[in-house]
């Protein structure tokens, strides 16, 4: 689990009620239902009218990354692949049969598999960059469905902002009726921007991170199976994925 995402979005909301509060603000003055719907259904309704059911789908799946990452651990990626080399260079590449059938990563699989039936180092590479291609950009245009909602919801929330006011203007003639248009006006625009900034922007950014990372483990796992099937000696393949690792 991913506890900043969690601590980040407690931090940021905490601030905006406690500097209310500290400012003298009623707490009970940010929350309203009307200006809430506005906001949250106009963003969604933009949202889905942007994008194809595909994607959105797809943005909805891989959301649980925010809280919940991909665990990649390069290290061990790195001690499979040279085992995997040193393997080979023993045993032949038919040796690798036995590897693919507990191997758990589908795209390590289907690495070994294009290894184990013979295909060139080039056409090994040109089969995985085509997935590494088209999965990190189906993964991007998902994480860009909640940098859409973050660009949406703050012009949603002003939106909001005028159908309060108009609400005030329409009832100039009963004060009674007057705090609830201007508290929907100025409330939108708070959520507008609140979420925009607070939850959809960092929510898509992370997600696009997440992507990222994802894609630069498959590269790497793409790069060693290349180098066995060039026969490269183990040693070599091990310092040549080295400079994947961070740290």
């Amino acid at each position: 689990m991913d506890i900043l995402s969690i601590i980040g979005v407690l931090i940021g909301f905490s601030a905006i009620i406690a500097g209310n509060s500290l400012g003298g603000g009623d707490f009970d003055f940010l929350l309203n239902v009307h200006a809430l719907i506005i906001v949250l259904g106009g963003t969604l309704g933009a949202t889905l009218l942007h994008f194809p059911p595909r994607v959105v789908w797809q943005s909805v799946k891989i959301s649980r990354w925010v809280v919940s990452p991909q665990k990649i651990p390069l290290r061990r990626q790195i001690i499979k692949i040279v085992d995997w080399s040193a393997l080979a260079r023993k045993e032949g590449l038919l040796g690798l049969e036995g590897v693919i059938e507990v191997e758990q990563d589908a795209f390590a699989r289907k690495g070994l598999q294009l290894l184990v039936d013979g295909n060139e180092p080039e056409a090994i590479r040109d089969c995985l960059e085509v997935e590494i291609t088209t999965r990190e950009q189906m993964d991007l245009q998902a994480a860009n469905v909640y940098h859409a909602m973050g660009g949406y919801s703050p012009t949603i929330g002003i939106i909001g902002a005028v159908i309060g006011l108009i609400h005030v203007m329409q009832n100039l003639a009963n004060p009674e009726l007057l705090g609830a248009g201007i508290a929907t006006a100025f409330v939108a625009t708070i959520y507008g921007v609140g979420l925009a900034n607070l939850l959809f922007l960092p929510i898509a950014n992370k997600l696009k991170a997440q992507v990222l990372m994802i894609s630069q483990a498959q590269e790497m796992m793409m790069e060693g199976i290349s180098a066995i099937a060039e026969g490269e000696n183990p040693r070599n393949i091990e310092l040549k994925l080295s400079g994947y690792l961070l740290d």
